[in-house]
């Protein structure tokens, strides 16, 4: 069965315009830092394609691209999951300024066993962008540099993020109904 479409939004929380007049401004400071230099871009499989790719189109530096997925495993819902690699970088990044793209940065336990896993490859460094960043539900601290917007606890779609997989293509950033993520 389909979902249905359009999706069921409580509210829209960002319309296609802010998100796109905010990505240009978080190009533009990561264009300010990493003037005269190149920049490795990696997005976290699948969210972050539609993010990653309206931020390229706005750097002004020399940018490569690469992919990497993270799964994690549980034992309950309550409780964090082991993590691993489910899909590796194409190619290396030692020596490279790494700037890791996701499209949301929640409790930081993921994040922080990605950037533990990708330090020890070498890169000359390594930064964190984020369309999304819900702090109020951090277990713990990573280094975000560059975000979009910081949200509260509410379940986003939209810009890449999904539910079941639908919903990736709305161009704007919404809140869906509580009785929709059943």
């Amino acid at each position: 069965m389909n979902p249905p479409y359009p999706p069921p939004i409580d509210r829209v929380l960002y319309t296609e315009e802010q998100i796109e007049q905010r990505i240009r401004e978080v190009a533009a400071e990561i264009t300010a830092r990493y003037r005269d230099r190149s920049l490795k871009l990696i997005g976290v499989l699948k969210g972050s394609v539609f993010f990653l790719t309206a931020l390229a189109r706005h750097l002004e530096i020399p940018v490569r691209v690469d992919y990497l997925a993270i799964s994690s495993f549980s034992a309950s819902k309550s409780s964090p999951g082991v993590v691993r690699i489910a899909k590796d970088l194409d190619e290396p990044i030692e020596g490279d300024d790494v700037l890791v793209v996701e499209d949301i940065v929640d409790t930081g336990l993921t994040l922080r066993y990605l950037l533990q896993t990708l330090a020890g490859r070498g890169p000359n460094s390594l930064g964190i962008c984020t369309l999304l960043d819900r702090t109020s539900r951090r277990l713990v601290q990573v280094p975000v540099e560059f975000r979009c917007f910081e949200i509260g606890d509410h379940f986003v779609v939209g810009c890449g993020l999904d539910h079941k997989q639908y919903y990736r293509n709305l161009r704007y950033l919404a809140v869906l109904k509580p009785e929709a993520k059943g």
